[in-house]
């Protein structure tokens, strides 16, 4: 899927894991001062115990006082909202690609 200045690129998971882990996405831009670049490290998930769908964002690990912890990389400036865009934005990207995929 594309908009004016990026591509949503699907890479389906053909492996069995991570177990619900359906597929990898990047971001693609084009134009702009971005233009050839991707952000790499979402991922589309199947949710637990519920239906739908879900996308995790790109984040780094790290370590405090032994206790595994998360950084999103990717973080709103004021508009909390821009992460639920982004978000259905993959999604949509995602069942696009389902389609084009059951009818190839």
């Amino acid at each position: 899927m594309a908009t004016d200045s990026m591509t949503v690129k699907i890479t389906p998971n053909d492996h069995a894991t991570p177990v619900g882990k359906l597929a990898d996405a990047e971001l693609h831009f084009t134009g702009g001062p971005l233009d050839g670049l991707k952000l790499v490290g979402f991922g589309i998930w199947e949710r637990r115990g519920a239906s739908g769908r879900n996308v995790t964002f790109p984040a780094r690990q790290y370590a405090m006082n032994g206790e595994k912890r998360t950084f999103t990389l990717l973080r709103p400036i004021a508009d909390t909202a821009a992460h639920e865009r982004l978000r259905d934005l993959v999604l949509e990207a995602f069942a696009e690609y389902e389609r084009s995929a059951a009818t190839a």
